[in-house]
């Protein structure tokens, strides 16, 4: 069987179901009809048909014809007045009017309702509501005039037979069309013990009623309330169950109370059967609709609380994220204050530092300047040639003082300016140069070394910068030197990826009070061989961009120990 086979045979089947639905139904409705009128007060086939053709689809409507068309013909058939021929006729003309009910219902639902859940809200109650009161009132005007035309009464009866027809449909769409779409919805039951105490107090009800009424003194009255009665039990479905349930309950009070009225009890039996269907009508209609409006009012109620404890929830966790948010916006701003003041601080050191060094430079190079053109002016009017020689010295000597402040400038700036330069690091070969440098430089000098030298790997740094360290440090320890020989002891240990460097003289030493000030630039300890004032302002600018630290130990007339701690840039 293909596909297309498939399908046809699923259609014919929900075809053949609809149709054995609507004749089975319209039986029970029959068995309910008022002998005397022969009037049905519902027409429960009316809401299985709605029903059915919104569940299953337009294309179901055959079933509707074909059930109806059997369920009218078996109701005329013993009619003895009327031809077979006729019979059919009219069973076929019903039958049509019942499909065309709907047929005109589905359309309206999809149109002003949609394929959304019909009883959610009370204003889609309303809207079913106000179909069914449409759809049963054309059906009910075009079915009485089929009928009064094939002269089944007189213009007399025409009203009645209409609203008998109008109000029986419509009371058989609003207590089964809600019943049976119901059970398009999830049907959830769960036992509680609030469930468990209202279940008792029904029993202990029910028991209650049943025992007034098996006494003849209360039984008159508390017939005459028994719609009032059940109103509460309505309302108690209605706000605790599913609809399905809700339902059922008012088609078993419906239901109960069609036959009562038939056999003549209950507070609706009254001496024009007329008047009496059509109250029981009227009652059977109010329930109903009570019914689907609690229902749709609490299940409103229901889905709205749910939507606000979502909605609160969303919330809920957007606060927490926007207060995270703002959090880490918090602390970012707090990093960036910080990191801004210390940016401020370090704007107005330097800028300090520029000034002072703007000034000092100025004056530390026009110092030498004015010796040499002084000298240089001596030397012009002074005819000794020994004289002249002395100047001459004098003039070499302020042309070297500039020219090392020249070179500490340049190595202050190429310090600041240039990157890191990562290479292997032999510290004999920077040490012993710089000595050697040294030595030209100061050829009358004799200075005594010893060099210590201890790695276990090699070390990774900036060549450069090691040799304008090694060269502020010793000739430091030349230049200030006790009145004797200068001896240097250094000693290079590398271990754990770490070089640490001591650098030990035996020269005159730095006072307490000026081991806390000899970073600062252009700041001199003493006026004697007084250098620039920067040479250690370049040692410890050069090491802190190596990422190194630097502690110098000193006593005055015993000597200087320079410890140098650098990591090896990896």
């Amino acid at each position: 069987m293909n596909l297309q086979s498939l399908v046809k045979y699923n259609q014919d089947l929900k075809i053949l179901l609809v149709a054995l639905g609507y004749f089975l139904f319209a039986r029970i409705g029959y068995f309910f009809v008022f002998e005397e009128l022969y009037f049905l007060p519902t027409w429960p086939p009316s809401g299985l048909a709605l029903a059915f053709i919104v569940i299953l689809g337009r294309r179901v409507w055959p079933g509707i014809t074909i059930g109806a068309l059997l369920a009218n013909i078996l109701a005329y058939w013993n009619t003895s007045d009327i031809a077979p021929n006729s019979i059919i006729l009219l069973s076929a003309l019903i039958a049509a009017v019942h499909t065309l009910e709907a047929l005109l219902g589905n359309f309206l639902l999809k149109k002003w309702i949609g394929k959304s859940q019909h009883f959610a809200k009370t204003t889609h109650v309303f809207r079913f509501l106000f179909i069914a009161l449409i759809i049963s009132v054309v059906s009910a005007l075009i079915g009485t005039s089929i009928l009064y035309l094939q002269g089944m009464f007189g213009v007399s009866e025409y009203l009645q037979r209409f609203i008998s027809w109008w109000v029986g449909n419509l009371v058989g769409i609003l207590l089964f069309t809600p019943f049976i779409l119901s059970f398009r919805e999830e049907l959830t039951w769960k036992i509680s013990k609030a469930n468990i105490i209202e279940l008792t107090f029904l029993i202990i009800a029910v028991s209650t009623i049943t025992f007034i009424l098996n006494n003849e003194n209360l039984r008159t009255p508390l017939e005459q309330a028994i719609p009032f009665l059940v109103l509460p039990f309505l309302l108690w479905l209605a706000f605790r169950f599913h609809l399905g349930v809700a339902m059922a309950g008012t088609i078993l009070v419906a239901l109960l109370a069609v036959y009562l009225t038939t056999h003549d009890i209950g507070p609706f039996v009254l001496e024009d059967s007329s008047n009496a269907m059509l109250l029981l009508q009227i009652f059977i209609g109010v329930i109903s609709v009570s019914t689907i409006v609690l229902y749709a009012t609490e299940k409103e109620r229901t889905n709205t609380q749910k939507a606000l404890e979502q909605l609160n929830g969303s919330l809920e966790e957007k606060v927490k994220i926007r207060t995270e948010e703002l959090e880490m916006e918090n602390a970012n701003r707090k990093s960036t204050e910080k990191a801004l003041q210390a940016s401020n601080i370090e704007l107005r050191k330097i800028n300090s530092e520029l000034d002072n060094f703007v000034y000092r430079v100025s004056h530390d190079l026009r110092a030498p300047i004015a010796s040499m053109l002084g000298l240089l002016n001596l030397a012009k009017k002074d005819t000794n040639e020994e004289m002249k020689n002395l100047y001459l010295t004098k003039v070499e000597e302020s042309a070297k003082l500039q020219d090392n402040f020249i070179t500490e400038i340049l190595d202050q700036s190429r310090n600041a300016r240039l990157e890191v330069k990562k290479e292997i690091i032999k510290f004999d070969k920077i040490i012993n140069d710089t000595f050697e440098q040294l030595k030209y430089a100061n050829p009358d000098d004799l200075v005594k070394k010893n060099l210590s030298i201890k790695a276990d790997k090699p070390f990774i740094s900036d060549e450069w910068r090691l040799k304008v360290i090694m060269n502020n440090l010793i000739s430091n320890a030349i230049r200030y030197r006790n009145g004797r020989e200068p001896i240097i002891d250094i000693n290079v240990k590398i271990e754990n990826e770490q070089a640490f460097i001591t650098i030990q003289d035996n020269g005159r030493g730095i006072g307490a009070e000026h081991i806390k000030k000899v970073y600062d630039m252009f700041y001199r300890a003493t006026d004697e061989n007084a250098g620039s004032g920067l040479g250690l302002y370049i040692v410890k600018e050069t090491i802190a961009k190596l990422k190194g630290d630097i502690q110098i130990e000193s006593q005055v007339g015993k000597g200087t120990l320079v410890t140098l701690k650098l990591p090896s840039l990896q």
